[in-house]
């Protein structure tokens, strides 16, 4: 049974849900805090935080999701601790806000929500960085945007938003390199993760499920209409996560840094009553307050409204962090925490004892210190995995959204090693492994990785020698097929594709007929030069007159990372005037070297 609209009821009954399952893992995310410094509480704050969220909600409940969300948030706020705890009031005020005309949302105004808490979570913060809580949040709620609007049940859009919200906590070692260092993911994010957990089994609850077997049977996506997507009635079988072997001893977070290089090291967090003390009424400026603390302190969150402000902040000099504060009203609910000392306490305690391995359980093979290859129980292995070669972040979240396992950085100048594809080859828990090359210099690295692992592995080069070629060989793809099936389908996918890319001129040349001058951009065509010009959009021009035949094929167009919008807006309006019947696509592919890649498919 399908959940078409959340009302105030089902919302509070995920609120106690993901408070429980965050307050039941608490000590699990308090190991992994390392950011912004080794204060290790990271847990603690936001499962006090959530309770005090909760123990509003179950004061005054609603059965209006406007007003219920509403009650959450004033729980939270006023009992928000920590820049954790304060980031995660700052996640559900947005969203209470954006919910607060309803009596239910329905699977759309609840992705809304959900970006109206990120947004407001990102101008809570002065200094925003990535990697933490506001990358898992921000990163689950663009996915909500996009399968929104191919789904009307709310479970299925929270499983979505769960599953998007673990692929973003595992990258953000990737992204914050103390994470890396240390080996683990954001403790912030983790602890989001675990909420989101709670909301998906108060819905599975209803529709009879468990989040077991609803998460094997859904598999996220990326939005790319260039991938066209299933219709929300259509299922893909999910792939496991990658398996990472951890070392047997890893140090936890904390026994990793020194606590002299704790710089800010007073944790402070209070509240200013704007209507008592000598300065009531004063005109708060936000701007100003934020700018005078960031000169001695990180860590900067400040929310305002007409009776209170409540702040955090790290600082060296809490005396003049609470001067200023007295300028606005009257401090009270003072915390302060020297989180040097703090640290020495975890220390000599005993946290210099590792975490437990399934700590690690998400982390990209990367971001560990040793990976070797891994080695499950036959039936935990996947029956497929995908490796794929791209060149572009755009370009690499589509063949992630398709699917692939491993998308290793390559391409006509930088070609991976058959040591890297062996090492991805091990990094994927699956019997079976395909691998897309996109590129014509690397098949036979891709092959001799093959030939080397052939006693441990089933290895399938598809020899696609373009990224369209690649993306169209992903796309054919069906997990319910044989090997065989698979490999014949892809192979046909990719001879229907023609590839074209532009890009400029080293050096004087001829080419057949063409006077190829330096500085000029040429059109490639299935790796023969057929157009030339000075002019970039001419340029493309004429190669997609080169690639067109019928005209009314599909043509998808992944701008590179100088790609202007102009020239993308100009091509397309030539396309749709030239090409009436074809159906054009326009993507963010982020490659260098090439202008524009095209894919021309019949």
């Amino acid at each position: 049974m399908s959940i078409r609209s959340l009302n105030g009821t089902d919302f509070t009954a995920m609120v106690l849900a993901g408070a429980e399952q965050l307050g039941q893992h608490a000590e699990h995310v308090n190991s992994l805090n390392v950011f912004p410094v080794p204060d290790g509480d990271t847990g603690t704050n936001m499962n006090l935080t959530m309770s005090a969220g909760v123990a509003e909600i179950k004061r005054k409940s609603s059965a209006s999701i406007g007003e219920a969300a509403g009650i959450l948030s004033k729980g939270l706020l006023m009992g928000a601790r920590g820049n954790s705890g304060v980031i995660l009031s700052q996640l559900f005020r947005g969203f209470s806000r954006s919910a607060a005309p309803y009596e239910e949302l329905n699977t759309l105004q609840f992705a809304a929500a959900l970006q109206n808490g990120v947004d407001a979570a990102y101008k809570a913060v002065v200094k925003p960085v990535e990697g933490t809580i506001l990358t898992v949040a921000k990163e689950a709620a663009k996915h909500a945007s996009y399968y929104a609007r191919r789904t009307n049940d709310i479970t299925e859009l929270m499983n979505e938003v769960l599953l998007k919200a673990k692929e973003a906590l595992a990258m953000t070692p990737e992204l914050l390199p103390v994470l890396k260092q240390v080996g683990v993911v954001d403790s912030g994010g983790q602890g989001l993760v675990y909420i989101y957990e709670g909301f998906m089994d108060v819905l599975l609850q209803t529709d009879g499920a468990s989040r077991t077997s609803f998460q094997r049977d859904v598999q996220p996506s990326v939005a790319a209409s260039a991938l066209k997507p299933a219709a929300p009635s259509e299922v893909v079988s999910a792939k496991p996560a990658q398996q990472v072997i951890v070392p047997e001893m890893p140090m936890s977070a904390q026994a990793r840094l020194e606590t002299e290089d704790i710089e800010f090291l007073y944790d402070m967090e209070f509240f200013i009553n704007r209507e008592l003390g000598e300065n009531a009424g004063v005109a708060f400026d936000d701007e100003a307050f934020r700018k005078a603390l960031s000169v001695n302190g990180d860590s900067i969150i400040i929310i305002a409204d007409d009776e209170v402000i409540k702040v955090h902040v790290h600082s060296k000099t809490p005396g003049d962090v609470l001067n200023l504060a007295l300028r606005y009203g009257e401090i009270t609910q003072i915390h302060i925490l020297n989180m040097r000392e703090q640290h020495r306490d975890l220390l000599t305690a005993g946290m210099d004892i590792a975490p437990s391995p399934e700590l690690f359980a998400e982390i990209p093979p990367e971001a560990t210190r040793s990976v070797e290859k891994a080695v499950l129980p036959a039936d935990e292995m996947a029956p497929y995995g995908f490796i794929a070669v791209s060149s572009g972040e755009g370009i690499a979240e589509i063949f992630q959204s398709l699917g692939v396992d491993v998308v290793l950085s390559g391409g006509q100048t930088m070609n991976p090693s058959t040591e890297d594809f062996v090492k991805a080859v091990r990094s994927i828990a699956a019997e079976q492994v395909f691998i897309l090359p996109n590129n014509s210099n690397i098949v036979l690295a891709a092959e001799q990785a093959r030939e080397l692992l052939e006693d441990e592995r089933r290895i399938i080069v598809i020899p696609s020698k373009t990224i369209p070629q690649g993306m169209a060989a992903a796309f054919a793809f069906q997990e319910d097929e044989s090997a065989e099936t698979n490999r014949d389908h892809m192979l046909e996918a990719i001879s229907r594709v023609q590839s074209g890319q532009v890009t400029h001129a080293v050096r004087d040349t001829q080419y057949d007929e063409l006077d190829i001058k330096a500085g000029h951009y040429i059109g490639i065509h299935n790796s023969k030069i057929v157009a030339t010009d000075e002019s970039m959009l001419h340029a493309c021009e004429g190669l997609l007159q080169q690639m067109m035949e019928s005209g009314d094929e599909v043509v998808t167009i992944l701008e590179g990372d100088e790609a202007t919008p102009e020239i993308t807006a100009a091509l397309v309006a030539w396309l749709e005037e030239q090409y009436p019947d074809a159906e054009v696509e326009v993507h963010l592919g982020g490659q260098p070297v090439y202008y524009y890649l095209f894919s021309v498919e019949s």
